[in-house]
């Protein structure tokens, strides 16, 4: 009678019904595989709350899908793609995020498929190459101080084609227009530049070069930031 609660109503002699401490076992091995998971993110890296904790939640949600299939990946993962359809109101994520979620699916593709042991080796395994990347800052951009943003303010009646070329030329080995935008009703121009210094300790001589040349308008400078929403 106990049993009769667990079983679908389209079971079939095929089919074969889940028991209660299976199910118990795989849900609570997917739930600490992505506690682990959650805790090796948070290592060394900025993460929010409700990332950290879908995150561990994400194997758990995986792994019934799949038993419920029966362990049919493929109708498992038709039915997690409907998921897909649900546009959640969020910013976009980083690679390094898209990723861990990639990671945490598959372990709880791997537990509900019965293979606990695969899956823990799988995330102590990912886990711990996910800390040992961070340790070492694997894939950092060397030098990134030389990389920078300059945001120059110009009055309406300098032509800004060329107008630093000279400037650039002098201080930094890498210069180039990514933007221009009005301002002030239209009276003035701001000007973004992409720039890689040749020599960090000459920024100031830049600026106050710079400053000479659009007349003491406004100039900022900033670290060159990459696109997060870019893989």
């Amino acid at each position: 009678m106990f049993k009769d609660i667990f079983k679908g109503l389209f079971d079939t002699d095929i089919t074969s019904v889940i028991s209660v401490t299976d199910f118990m076992l795989c849900l609570a091995t997917s739930l600490m595989l992505g506690l682990v998971m959650a805790l090796a993110y948070m290592y060394r890296t900025r993460y929010t709350k409700s990332f950290v904790v879908t995150l561990a939640l994400l194997p758990a949600v995986v792994c019934i899908v799949i038993m419920m299939v029966n362990g049919n990946v493929g109708a498992g993962v038709a039915v997690a793609g409907a998921f897909s359809l649900v546009r959640f109101r969020s910013v976009p994520g980083t690679a390094k995020e898209i990723c861990t979620l990639f990671l945490a699916m598959g372990a709880g593709l791997i537990t509900g498929m019965g293979y606990l042991g695969f899956a823990a080796l799988f995330t102590i395994v990912m886990c711990i190459m996910f800390v040992i990347y961070n340790l070492l800052d694997f894939g950092a951009k060397k030098n990134s101080e030389k990389y920078k943003s300059i945001r120059i303010t110009i009055p309406e009646d300098l032509d800004y084609t060329g107008v630093f070329d000279d400037i650039f030329n002098q201080y930094t080995s890498s210069s180039y227009l990514v933007g221009v935008k009005t301002t002030n009703m239209g009276s003035m121009f701001k000007l973004t530049y992409n720039i890689v210094m040749r020599d960090i300790t000459k920024e100031k001589e830049m600026i106050d070069k710079i400053r000479c040349r659009n007349g003491n308008l406004e100039i900022t400078v900033s670290r060159q930031e990459t696109t997060v929403s870019e893989l």
